[in-house]
């Protein structure tokens, strides 16, 4: 196969590129489990059983890959077929149906969930258009936590919708509440939960009281007194809507500690003394399901926790990183009850996102990303949350949910963690690029210089973080490396693997090319067709690799 570039208009450059063809070791492995050239359902069976580890497999399920190669002859499969199956969706590294496979009746501070920052915001944090848009995307990709910052408008008769502070525009709060209405069920039926951060004055706060009550009606979960101790289970909250914010008195209460003058903190006091106020402050506080506490005693004290309430406790990524040089394993305890919200430092004017691996890691169960940004920190966000069916809610490993065998809890920074297993990654080849990109895309005058960058992330566990690139294949558009990496880890039920593709350019910056994030809880052993997504997250038609996947030994890591 010939492709022709044009340099000038009297000079064309030729390229001779090879198609896509099956490696040499796909080729044997056929020979090994096919019969005179042909693959039957019972050879099949075998393959699928004994090579990518598919157990429950039967012959029906073998039919349905026969079918879905739109093979209906008796002498069974060529070897061509054979490798458009291992290269079709049907054979994806993740659970084909999409699933909720773990045990949903836990409480909910013992679960991940897909958590948003500022989510109606379409762009940066200082000047960017506040819309429902985002929230609404956020939503149909699996977001499971949306964030809405209420302040008084202008006249201050009403609640609006912008980020303080800043320049950038409003939206109308009823909106908001109906995208999140309209929307919240649309991919997981799993319970939605509304941060709010509340900037609002008592009788406003009984205005959004009444438009919550009028917006979700039924679907607003409201918390009884059984639940004050241990937060109710996603199972049980399926279909609900949770409110998570301050109670008014502990927001005048925090207004009065954070600088007010004594005339003002009278003023506050006698405010919530005042009988109407108390009867506002109830309405309010009573759709609450979710409260948020204050960070009390600073640094020091933040984590006693109340053996009496459950609390949601928000802090910076800063600071979370500070506490977790001295405080790691109480951080961990504390989020066996609590929940805990990590949000990106307020330098982040652009948007961009920090690594969630340091709030995973501590048991953070929200970790608040700006979902309008893209790179690879938020290609991890995605990948996790590919997990669990992608229903929005991922169990925390039982490393983070108990006291070890020593009677501590889970130290992330403990050096003298043990290997318990070793993952490989075989990366054959790649192909599709050439369908879902330009012939010039890449390179003006010449086919692409593809080359794959695979590597484990486990933040906190230096030993397993881990990265390998291939070699590159230049010129081709269909890339073969035939490349095998070794990725000891300790803590393998944290660990995401992630590959991006990228072509290689001598005298510019490196061109995208795909990436994809995957769970390695949820890796499907065996030789598997991985798709590769853009940067923002959407998966492309066409481009995949070829890649095998083995864990030796063998461990449960769910």
């Amino acid at each position: 196969m010939k492709v022709t570039f044009k340099v000038c208009f009297c000079c064309v450059r030729s390229f001779k590129v090879k198609s896509s063809e099956p490696p040499q070791e796909i080729k044997s492995l056929f020979d090994d489990y096919s019969q005179n050239g042909r693959m039957s359902v019972d050879d099949m069976l075998r393959f699928v059983i004994q090579v990518q580890g598919e157990t429950h497999a039967d012959s029906n399920y073998v039919k349905d890959i026969f079918n879905m190669l739109k093979h209906h002859g008796v002498s069974g499969l060529h070897l061509e077929e054979f490798y458009r199956y291992l290269l079709s969706d049907f054979n994806s590294p993740l659970p084909l149906h999409g699933e909720v496979w773990q045990d949903m009746n836990q409480p909910l501070s013992h679960y991940f969930l897909y958590t948003g920052h500022n989510s109606y915001l379409t762009g940066n944090q200082f000047n960017s258009r506040s819309s429902t848009e985002p929230i609404v995307k956020a939503l149909r990709r699996g977001v499971r936590v949306i964030e809405l910052d209420l302040w008084l408008n202008p006249s201050g008769s009403e609640a609006e919708v912008r980020h303080g502070g800043t320049l950038t525009s409003t939206e109308d709060l009823q909106k908001c509440l109906n995208a999140v209405k309209e929307n919240a069920f649309k991919v997981s039926e799993y319970p939605v939960v509304l941060t709010l951060e509340d900037h609002l004055p008592p009788d406003l706060q009984k205005k959004v009281a009444k438009m919550l009550r009028k917006t979700f009606g039924g679907t607003l979960f409201r918390c009884r007194d059984e639940y004050k101790k241990c937060f109710p289970s996603p199972e049980a909250l399926k279909n609900k809507i949770l409110i998570s914010t301050k109670p008014p008195k502990e927001y005048l209460q925090s207004h009065i500690s954070q600088g007010a003058t004594t005339s003002e903190s009278v003023n506050a006091e006698e405010l919530i003394q005042d009988e109407d106020e108390k009867i506002l402050a109830v309405e309010y506080r009573d759709l609450i399901s979710i409260h948020a506490g204050n960070r009390k005693g600073g640094l020091k004290n933040c984590l006693n926790g109340d053996p009496n309430r459950v609390i949601r406790l928000s802090m910076s990524e800063q600071w979370l990183e500070t506490l977790a040089k001295t405080r790691g394993a109480d951080i961990v305890m504390f989020t066996q009850r609590n929940i805990l919200r990590i949000f990106p430092k307020t330098t982040r004017f652009d948007s961009s996102n920090y690594d969630p691996l340091v709030g995973w890691i501590h048991g953070a169960q929200m970790v608040a990303f700006n979902m309008q940004s893209h790179g690879k920190f938020l290609w991890m966000m995605q990948g996790m949350f590919k997990g669990n069916g992608g229903c929005g809610y991922v169990k925390k490993p039982d490393v983070l949910l108990s006291n070890g065998s020593r009677g501590g809890n889970f130290d992330p920074f403990n050096q003298d963690l043990q290997i318990k297993t070793t993952l490989k990654v075989k990366i054959y080849n790649g192909e599709g690029w050439n369908m879902d990109f330009s012939q010039d895309h890449f390179d003006r005058y010449s086919p692409p210089d593809f080359y794959a960058k695979a590597s484990v992330r486990i933040a906190g566990i230096p030993l397993d973080t881990i990265s390998y690139r291939t070699e590159t294949d230049t010129n081709e558009w269909f890339p073969v490396w035939n490349e095998e990496f070794e990725f000891p880890l300790r803590v393998p039920e944290l660990a995401l693997l992630c590959i991006t593709v990228k072509d290689h350019d001598r005298n510019s910056q490196n061109d995208f090319a795909g990436q994809t994030c995957l769970p390695l809880s949820e890796i499907r052993p065996g030789l598997r067709a991985v798709r590769l997504h853009d940067r923002v997250g959407d998966v492309f038609k066409h481009a995949r690799l070829l890649v095998r996947f083995v864990l030796e030994p063998l461990v449960s890591i769910n």
